[in-house]
């Protein structure tokens, strides 16, 4: 179900500009994930959540990795809000349950590299921060 009343616009709106403000691009529909999907190169790909472990831990963590090693791109979808998007997007993490949040590297649009909330939630910012970047570099060749 999706988090769609007033009261919950109005909190997820800060929680989404935590990402955009570094440089994510939103998608907000399964189209925009196909597209965005299909381009070539790497794609960080957020699940963002409302949960506390995003708040505190994954999108301190992201915003400060992307600086350090910055993929082709950078998308992401909001779990419980975005639910067309963020269903289409786990649709091509293989392998993986649905997770909030999390964060996918795609190689050409092929998952390459998954971080879930279990290797988020109980961890420090630093350390998720860290496993990123060394992905990152893994994957860009940076």
């Amino acid at each position: 179900m999706p988090y769609d009343s007033p009261m919950f616009l109005e909190i997820i709106e800060p929680m989404r500009e935590e990402l955009t403000r570094v440089g994510f691009e939103e998608l907000r529909t399964a189209p925009a994930v196909d597209a965005a999907f299909a381009r070539s190169g790497v794609t960080l790909c957020v699940v963002n959540s409302i949960c506390g472990c995003a708040a505190g831990i994954a999108r301190p963590a992201i915003a400060d990795a992307v600086q350090a090693v910055k993929p082709d791109h950078l998308v992401t979808v909001f779990a419980g809000q975005d639910v067309e998007s963020t269903k289409q997007a786990r649709s091509y993490f293989h392998g993986y349950a649905p997770s909030s949040p999390s964060v996918a590297i795609l190689k050409d649009g092929e998952i390459a590299w998954m971080m879930e909330r279990h290797q988020i939630e109980g961890h420090s910012s630093e350390a998720v921060r860290d496993a990123l970047v060394t992905a990152l570099r893994q994957h860009t060749g940076a």
